[in-house]
């Protein structure tokens, strides 16, 4: 019973990145956090569009995705500038960069909240 508790606990956030020759280092840096999944998924293209970029779903309990939510300004910081990370939460779409960083991570991390 208690991994069906878990499973059903367990949220999800897909996250997209501007720069995709570094989805697979955000993926390993997302999971060096304990307790999060990370699936490397195909997006979907849009309405009249060819072709979509990789994206990331992160699946983790509400304490594990605050855990690996908080590393993301790290990680946007120890890129070139410009590199922005855009998080999908709950159908709400975040875009995270260095000047917005401090900004948005309060929201994003009341989305996981509720």
């Amino acid at each position: 019973m208690a991994s069906e508790n878990s499973a059903r606990d367990r949220h999800v956030v897909k996250v997209g990145v501007s720069d995709q020759s570094q989805l697979p280092s955000l993926r390993d840096w997302l999971l060096g956090q304990q307790g999060v999944e990370v699936v490397q998924t195909p997006g979907t293209p849009g309405t009249g569009e060819q072709g979509a970029l990789d994206v990331l779903t992160v699946l983790a309990g509400s304490s594990g995705l605050v855990a690996a939510i908080k590393v993301l300004p790290e990680f946007i910081r120890s890129r070139r500038s410009g590199f922005r990370i855009e998080a999908t939460v709950r159908g709400e779409k975040i875009t995270l960069d260095a000047t917005n960083v401090k900004d948005m991570m309060p929201i994003l991390e009341r989305l996981l909240d509720d």
